[in-house]
């Protein structure tokens, strides 16, 4: 391999870790929502995996049924963690995708990991 080709492959791959490196930061700012009970209880969670919302509805707080409520909850921080999840490996994945080359490791396993 020529040092002309090297210098082109080193160049590419620190171009690609740019990319990889702003879409992490990108998708750390991207929120989804997801909701339990009917829309009783809403969850927001953003693309590094952290929840940064929880609303419950007057109705459905119950002195008497406190499991409900924490049902409620866990079914919509699950929902709204695993759509981050999604969310941040289809970003991710648009950012490998050019570079899924046949007998290349698939890029996106990797980044997936986020």
């Amino acid at each position: 391999m020529s040092k002309k080709m090297f210098g082109d492959i080193m160049r590419q791959a620190q171009k690609i870790q740019e990319e990889i490196q702003k879409k992490q930061e990108e998708v750390k700012k991207i929120t989804v929502e997801a909701t339990s009970g009917g829309g009783m209880v809403t969850v927001q969670a953003n693309g590094a995996g952290q929840i940064v919302s929880i609303k419950i509805d007057r109705e459905v707080v119950n002195p008497d049924d406190i499991e409900m409520l924490e049902d409620l909850v866990l079914a919509a921080v699950n929902e709204a963690l695993k759509r981050a999840h999604e969310l941040a490996q289809a970003e991710m994945a648009k950012v490998s995708m050019p570079f899924n080359l046949p007998g290349m490791p698939d890029l996106s396993s990797l980044l997936g990991k986020l």
